[in-house]
């Protein structure tokens, strides 16, 4: 998965919950961390940690719509599996459409939960890989100096050396030289890489 061991958060405020998926996670090889409110879990919360959180959503205080919308402000990325004992299809629905991974009635399924929680992790672990690669090309990115960006912006639009030139006001030989410094520092070679490097830093985070 990562150098960071994964790590499941299981936030409910019925302590028998907690310790029956305590011990069914923990069987399948888990680590696990429990939590009785929300307060507590937030106030723990680490963006960096890898792994997903398993919410209680009828939770005293802040529900665990109130957690997803905490996380969200947060731009935490960890994948969500919400629980609960009074399930229903608008509940359901809301979850999933706010990002959950799966939405699970009470008493859960054992082989339901280690599904979706498989699932959450190999979301976790594709999210955190995108999201290291979009940092390294921004790092990249923002080595050029400001004319190599300039450069950069005009190779991406598909102009030749020569229309960058005549647009930048600079002889063709000079662009040639700013275009190779560009082409180094962003580790490519070819313009239809820099292309595909360029698009992933303008995606959706």
């Amino acid at each position: 998965m990562s150098a960071m061991a994964a790590r499941i958060h299981l936030v409910d405020d019925d302590e028998g919950v907690l310790r029956a998926l305590g011990r069914l996670l923990a069987s399948a090889g888990h680590i696990v961390e429990k939590h009785r409110s929300a307060e507590d879990f937030l106030s723990l919360y680490d963006p960096d940690e890898c792994g997903c959180d398993i919410i209680d959503l009828r939770l005293p205080g802040l529900d665990g719509f109130g957690i997803q919308r905490a996380l969200g402000l947060m731009h935490a990325t960890r994948p969500i599996i919400f629980l609960t004992g009074a399930g229903d299809i608008p509940s359901s629905v809301r979850a999933i459409k706010a990002g959950a991974v799966d939405f699970l009635t009470k008493p859960v399924d054992g082989s339901a939960l280690l599904a979706a929680i498989d699932q959450a992790l190999e979301q976790d672990t594709r999210t955190r890989l995108m999201g290291a690669e979009r940092r390294s090309i921004e790092d990249r990115m923002s080595s050029l100096t400001p004319r190599e960006r300039e450069v950069m912006d005009h190779v991406v639009a598909g102009q030749l050396n020569k229309q960058i030139a005549g647009d930048l006001g600079i002889v063709e030989k000079t662009i040639k030289v700013h275009r190779g410094r560009m082409m180094a520092k962003m580790g490519v070679r070819t313009v239809a890489d820099l292309v595909r490097l360029v698009s992933t830093t303008a995606q959706p985070h």
